[in-house]
This record gives structure tokens, sequence and C-alpha cells, in this order.
């Protein structure tokens, strides 16, 4: 039996920089928060995180590739001084080496960064970069808790075109308080007008411990309805695929060649590390998240200093391999090969699958050819959890 996505060596990393002014109302990530008034190029806690990254990162095992992405995510990685960003940069060459050709990306917020600090990044290697902009309205930004308004938004977006900087993401939120069916429509609109090479949106998820989870009930006002919700997914599917995006995933759009790559390495299952407090590796077919709050994570990495870290060894679960496969695949617009699912998983499993989901066929959701099954856009992407509800009942 074929295992190649049971035992791929990782290529890529993901390192999760904590630090942000302040607590978004939708966040409920692992973060630190540090206030408006501390500058980061002079904040020791920075500076002792940044020396536990590099001790973590020194004390990993290399399984024998070098790195083909890196994602730096957050918080608020543009918190980060340009220095302490070498650094994790240099650790990460030394461990591991870097591919020429590699995508390293990083996530910033309007207000952190200048036309300097870009060109500083470049200087670094850093080739693509994730704004989030959330929406193009100040009340909204006021709602959802963010720390920058409208005119940080277009700042930062003249500093990209003041140093050239193409390869830039935005990120806007759908479904956020009293935000209308014209709001999200006219933030769609700014994003087209900016035209940047990848656009991510993401429908607003209510998470119990945010602040927006312990205000708010799904559905219920000042939410948009769930029709409404519905409309603005349909919407951004609709003007971004027509202003010439590809919808590869189901909550991001491209240009051609310009589909995050480091993203793609979860969303096909494949292995990478992690590094970082509360971040995940996924490596020898085994997923190991680390403590979330900075003492644990820096208990954690002094453990290191002794002997190297081993990732727990335990038999594979297929079960669970064969739903992460699903789950992950079908949310991109390619689907999951049939073939390879059969490699797998066996012929009695694929064939099951594919009865299960030929009610979906017939209603439009799920697309079945010889070869694949993805999901149909823009409804199959909509009413995937639905589709996969089903699919976690069958193999439960």
């Amino acid at each position: 039996m074929t295992t190649s996505i049971f035992w791929t060596i990782p290529e890529s990393a993901y390192i999760h920089i904590p630090f942000c002014r302040r607590r978004c109302f939708y966040c409920d990530f692992p973060i630190s928060v540090i206030g408006d008034k501390s500058d980061p190029a002079h904040f020791p806690p920075i500076d002792r995180y940044i020396e536990f990254l590099e001790k973590e990162i020194n004390h990993s095992a290399n399984l024998g590739k070098p790195l083909k992405t890196i994602f730096f995510g957050g918080g608020t990685p543009s918190l980060l001084p340009i220095e302490g960003l070498s650094k994790i940069i240099q650790a990460l060459e030394k461990k591991f080496g870097i591919s020429p050709d590699s995508e390293i990306s990083i996530e910033i917020d309007p207000g952190t960064f200048t036309a300097d600090k870009l060109i500083q990044y470049q200087n670094l290697g850093i080739n693509r970069i994730s704004l989030g902009v959330q929406a193009f309205q100040n009340e909204l930004l006021k709602t959802c808790g963010r720390s920058h308004n409208l005119q940080q938004i277009w700042d930062s977006l003249e500093f990209f075109l003041q140093v050239n900087f193409q390869n830039f993401s935005l990120d806007l939120i759908s479904g956020l308080p009293n935000q209308t069916i014209e709001q999200w429509e006219e933030s769609l609109e700014k994003v087209i007008s900016v035209s940047p090479t990848h656009v991510s949106c993401y429908d607003l998820v209510l998470e119990s411990v945010t602040a927006f989870g312990k205000m708010y009930a799904a559905g219920c006002s000042p939410l948009p309805s769930e029709e409404t919700a519905a409309d603005m997914y349909r919407m951004a599917q609709r003007k971004l695929t027509q202003a010439g995006y590809e919808h590869y995933e189901i909550s991001n759009y491209a240009r051609k060649g310009y589909q995050c790559q480091h993203n793609r390495v979860y969303w096909e299952n494949r292995s990478y590390y992690g590094f970082g407090m509360g971040a995940a590796s996924y490596l020898e077919g085994v997923r190991y998240t680390r403590a979330a709050t900075q003492n644990d994570y820096y208990q954690y990495v002094n453990s290191l200093e002794n002997e190297q870290f081993k990732f727990p060894k335990s038999p594979n679960n297929k079960k669970d391999l064969l739903l992460e496969t699903l789950m992950l695949g079908l949310r991109l617009a390619e689907g999951i090969s049939l073939e390879k699912l059969e490699s797998n998983f066996g012929y009695a499993i694929t064939e099951n699958l594919i009865c299960l989901l030929q009610s979906y066929s017939e209603n439009g959701w799920v697309k079945i050819s010889p070869k694949r099954i993805h999901l149909s856009d823009p409804d199959g992407f909509l009413f995937s959890n639905v589709v996969l509800t089903r699919i976690f009942e069958m193999f439960d």
C-alpha cells in the first residue's frame, strides 16, 4: 500500500509571533497583548521570546529537506523588530536550509509598519505579505476591536506601491455585527480596485472564549442573518472571480501563480514544522501542539536543553487520517484524487464515499468525476459543513 500521505518529509515551517497591540473581539489565538505605547524595537518580552524561538529551532530535529515555505503568523508579526526577525530566519537557515525559490510569508497589520520596513522585509527574503484589513469601514473596524483605522489601511497600500511589493494578500471578514450587504460590497470593490495578488474572505466564527462569542449568538441580531451571510459569500465569489481571481479554496482567491503555497501544505495534509507559543507541528504522522501561554512554552523549550525533544510516536489512526484528508482536501477547488484515496484507504472506502455523496451530487453541491471528488462553487463550498458532517457520521 502506498504511504505517501502518511509520511511526507516536512519542507515548511510555521512560526507563531504572539504579540498584539490589543485582542480583537473575534480572536481566540494564543497571543500576548502589549498595548499601544510599547516600542517593539525596545521591548524585553519580545527579545526574550525571540531567544526562546531560536533555542527551540536549534534543538529541533532536521528531518532531511530544506524549507520551501515559511510563514510568520500571529498575533501581529509586524511588531517584531527587523533584527529579531532576521535572527529567526538565520536560525531556520542554519538548522534546515532554505530553498532559493522558497515562499516566505508574514502577516502584518496596518499601522505597524512603514515603507522602509517593507524594504527590510525584502532584504531578508520575505516575498509574500498578508495584510489584515478585515473591513473598509471605520465603524466596523471599531466594532471588531481592530487597532487600525481606514486611513492606516490606505497608508499601508501606498507603502506597497512605493517599494513595488507586488505579492500581497488582503484579508476581509464577513458576517460582522451590524455589517450590511452594502458595506460588504463596498469592501470587495475597494479590494478589487487595489488589485492584490491574493484575497482571503473569512466568515465570522463565534468562539465561546472570545468577546464576540460571549456577546452574540449565531444568526441573531446584530449579526447578519444566515441568509445574508450566504449572500455575502456568493457576492464575494461572483465579484472576485469576475475580477480575474481563481477561487482555489473555500475562503481564498488568487491571481494565476499566486496561491499561498504554505497554506496548501495544510490543505493537502502534508507534514510541517511549527515553532512558538501555541504552534502545531505535523511530523511523522503525529500532530503536536505547544503550550498556549508564554511561561509554559518557555518551560517546554528549556526542557529541550538537555536532550532533543522526541515527537511522540503512536500508531497511525487510519480513520482519523481519512477524515482529515477529506475535511482538508475538500476545501480545495480541485478536491481529492480518487486514485490516491483508493491507494491509501482502499477500494471499499472509496466506493462507499462515492455512494454517500451521490445525493449531494444530484443537488449540485458535490462534483464526482472518474478521477476526482470536489465541492461545487459557490454552493458546495457554502454548505461544506453539511457534507462533511454526513461524511463524519458515516465513518464514526
